[in-house]
């Protein structure tokens, strides 16, 4: 993946010679005569700080526009509020739980018809697209089974659907989606982007002057946008994510085979790369979770820290008992996002537990 960053912040600032993304804290600027800015005029629409990461998350996605929002949950927010009334869109079955709850919970209730689909069966998937299919929403790497629908593929059958593509588990590193018949990539910038469990954030990122029109007409209006120091923190994240990625990936493949070798370990789920495992154990989740010593029990991943989460428990909560049975998560099942620490400590870590 070429590393943008630098790119984008020397075309910018071509006076001081900066390295980094300056952090422009204003709110308000001064106009010359009213309803004539300089430039800006307010930051909630616009920011010198949001305007520079904005560039350089579309160009690492392959993308024309990119749009930064204060949360991965508000960048789908303000993606589902180009729906009508009476739209239907098509959801992949191994979604996160926070996409299903905004779905079932906020846009049922607009009459946005919403139907789940298995997205790596394209016959099942194809005779559920019909003429008022307004989206189809899919993950590279879905949760928390971590399956690897082809996106290619789905790009084929959409017809006139917005294809949607949640690329956080993979990220640009591995695959960009635009370059694979999607319309949209989201993000939750949370995640890998970030790399540091420090920054909460989301990305809208397009090639289509319409929709972005309209994305930005909703990320104005809505008012989900992040700080500026927030921006910079990406910032430093997004210098190191090529680094990260591959630590995530070596550790993780280490890991998976591990666990596969494993008498408490029933089954295994790995797509082959990135830093998400999931799996699920023959012993009390409470026990194995409270026995782990370095990898730390929590929401979230994507990190430099190693965090487990159970998603019966925590992430998929929100769903429904029948539904989350219906999609495999069960009590025991584990998802782990592997971090870059020492391999040999993590395997120990995770043999203990599972003794």
């Amino acid at each position: 993946m070429k590393d943008e960053t630098y790119y984008v912040i020397q075309k910018k600032d071509n006076v001081l010679g900066l390295v980094n993304v300056p952090i422009y804290l204003s709110s308000t600027y001064r106009q010359l005569e009213p309803g004539k800015p300089i430039s800006y005029e307010y930051a909630r629409t616009q920011n010198p700080t949001r305007e520079i990461m904005e560039e350089i998350i579309a160009k690492i996605e392959g993308g024309k526009y990119g749009f930064l929002f204060s949360s991965g949950m508000s960048a789908i927010d303000t993606l589902l509020s180009i729906l009508n009334p009476n739209d239907h869109i098509l959801v992949d079955i191994d979604i996160y739980g926070g996409t299903y709850r905004i779905l079932e919970k906020l846009y049922r209730k607009f009459n946005i018809h919403i139907e789940y689909a298995d997205f790596t069966n394209l016959e099942e998937l194809s005779k559920k697209i019909n003429v008022n299919t307004r989206m189809l929403i899919v993950e590279t790497i879905s949760n928390p089974l971590l399956r690897t629908p082809n996106i290619e593929e789905i790009s084929k059958i959409k017809k006139n659907a917005i294809l949607v593509v949640d690329n956080t588990f993979a990220t640009p590193y591995y695959i960009k989606p635009l370059e694979f018949g999607a319309d949209i990539v989201v993000h939750s910038i949370t995640k890998y982007l970030s790399g540091h469990s420090d920054i909460v954030m989301g990305a809208i990122i397009l090639n289509n002057d319409k929709l972005a029109h309209d994305i930005k007409f909703y990320q104005n209006s809505k008012g989900g946008v992040p700080s500026p120091f927030d921006l910079f923190l990406l910032s430093r994240g997004l210098k190191t994510l090529h680094i990260r990625m591959e630590k995530h990936t070596q550790n993780a493949s280490r890991i998976s085979e591990f666990l596969k070798n494993h008498k408490n370990v029933s089954e295994v789920y790995y797509p082959g790369y990135s830093g998400m495992v999931s799996f699920r154990i023959k012993k009390d989740i409470i026990e194995f979770a409270k026995r782990l010593e370095i990898i730390t029990l929590g929401e979230s991943l994507g990190g430099v820290e190693s965090l487990l989460n159970v998603p019966y428990y925590m992430t998929h909560a929100s769903m429904p008992e029948e539904e989350r049975a219906k999609r495999g998560i069960t009590k025991n099942l584990v998802r782990l996002s592997v971090g870059i620490e020492n391999i040999e400590d993590l395997i120990k870590d995770l043999e203990n537990a599972l003794l």
